[in-house]
């Protein structure tokens, strides 16, 4: 019928989006990451018994067969919490993904109402105009000529 009004939120709805998006991607490369990290610590744990110290050797060998495994260990350590860190960096950009998801959900409803409620004022619009072309019709056919062509005339 006549011209449709735009989304006025439409650009906010395509900035959430996109940002909805970029929460996904990030969220997906910190659950790489954190899995790497899991396996490099794994890794790293399963490694740690090639430094025992076994049979007989020298007090220097001894001293830095526990130093080499003392520093291991340390780095089982350190990969565990990197881990751990990575796990936990993860599950907030999750959060945000979530969050950002839900932004975008909302301005959509949003959307969806607005053209629903087009929808309904162009049918309503519609409804009127077949409603007043009736009514029009109608009412020229009571105030004009008679059912045959003539006027009816005056009669005391």
């Amino acid at each position: 019928m006549g011209k449709r009004q735009a989304f006025r939120l439409a650009p906010v709805l395509r900035v959430r989006e996109a940002a909805e998006q970029a929460a996904s991607r990030a969220y997906a490369d910190a659950e790489t990451a954190a899995g790497d990290a899991v396996r490099r610590a794994d890794q790293l744990a399963g490694e740690l018994h090639t430094w025992a110290v076994t049979g007989s050797h020298s007090p220097q060998t001894f001293l830095a067969a526990m130093v080499a495994s003392q520093a291991a260990a340390a780095d089982v350590s350190a990969a565990r919490s990197t881990a751990q860190a990575s796990a936990e960096h993860a599950e907030l950009l999750r959060t945000r993904w979530t969050a950002a998801a839900q932004e975008t959900k909302a301005l959509e409803k949003l959307r969806d109402r607005h053209e629903l409620a087009l929808r309904h004022a162009e049918d309503a619009a519609e409804t009127r105009a077949v409603d007043d072309l009736v009514t029009g019709r109608y009412s020229a056919r009571d105030t004009g000529p008679t059912a045959h062509g003539e006027e009816e005339t005056w009669r005391d």
